[in-house]
């Protein structure tokens, strides 16, 4: 890769000038931006990713954060000695393992995240969804097929949920006034439980309460791929739908792209899936004409 000082000031410029028109659509715009916890990675790409926060921020737009942290969550469990128990795919959620997933994502990689931030200059506040009552949730309901009987059952997820009510009035306190909101993905239920919620789902509802301009999933892929695995650069809602319901769209994409097509009709102006290890993928996708990733647009 070129490095900055291979680049001559004149081309340096250029490209700050050509940057214009893009800054320009995205001036006092709130884009929030979905950080996986695999598209974290070394320190020195968190690092970057920060730095490029603190940037957008710095250019008079509004990013709002929310991270995931899967593996970190696992890595902790296996620490603890704590076995996790899985049902069609999914983590159950019991009592003990929800005090780690908040240790993990309201504590330590939530308040990395933050330092990180404010080390490259940027003024970040951590937070997760039950503060102010931000998100309320409701636990989630699954089914499976029992291989043996061939019966449909509910399964019991325990602290695991859906996020059915965004409250924007600690974030609308933040947004616009120098300070990076950086969301965990933890929610509140009805009852005063602690939630675990899907980082993709919670950054939709973010997004859509905020009627964002821009929803950027940041993960390990470099976006929705057609069948003979080449990336698709734009799909509309229906091109998207026909994709899932052929298969091309499949596996843990499914519910990316659902989440894209939730914020969507919420109102977000577009969701864009990318490789979050690409380097200054965001700027990318923001402050170039080729961008990076599938936009998906109603």
């Amino acid at each position: 890769m070129t490095s900055a000082q291979d680049i001559s000031p004149l081309d340096q410029a250029r490209i700050l000038s050509e940057a214009l028109p893009h800054m320009q659509q995205y001036d006092e715009e709130t884009i929030v931006i979905k950080y996986g916890g695999h598209a974290m990675g070394a320190e020195e790409t968190a690092k970057a990713f920060a730095r490029d926060i603190v940037l957008l921020e710095q250019t008079a737009i509004n990013p709002v954060v929310v991270h995931g942290g899967g593996p970190q969550i696992a890595t902790m469990l296996k620490r603890l000695g704590i076995q996790s128990e899985f049902a069609a795919g999914l983590r159950i959620t019991d009592a003990a393992t929800i005090e780690i997933v908040e240790m993990v994502l309201a504590g330590s990689v939530n308040k990395q995240l933050v330092g990180y931030i404010n080390e490259a200059g940027g003024k970040a506040v951590g937070l997760s969804g039950k503060d102010g009552n931000m998100v309320k949730a409701t636990k989630t309901s699954r089914t499976m097929v029992d291989p043996d009987s061939n019966i449909e059952k509910a399964i019991d997820l325990g602290f695991v949920g859906d996020p059915d009510k965004v409250d924007l009035t600690l974030l609308n306190q933040l947004i616009g006034h120098e300070l990076i909101p950086v969301l965990a993905p933890l929610a509140t239920s009805h009852d005063g439980h602690t939630l675990n919620i899907n980082a993709d789902t919670f950054a939709g509802a973010v997004a859509g309460a905020l009627k964002a301009k821009r929803l950027l999933l940041l993960t390990d892929v470099p976006g929705v791929l057609d069948k003979s695995k080449k990336l698709i650069p734009e799909l509309s809602v229906k091109d998207a739908r026909k994709l899932i319901a052929d298969g091309t769209i499949s596996g843990g994409m499914i519910p990316k792209v659902e989440t894209c097509i939730y914020a969507l009709e919420q109102g977000v102006q577009g969701v864009v899936i990318i490789d979050g290890k690409m380097r200054h993928a965001v700027l990318l996708e923001l402050f170039t004409n080729q961008g990076t990733g599938t936009l998906i647009h109603k």
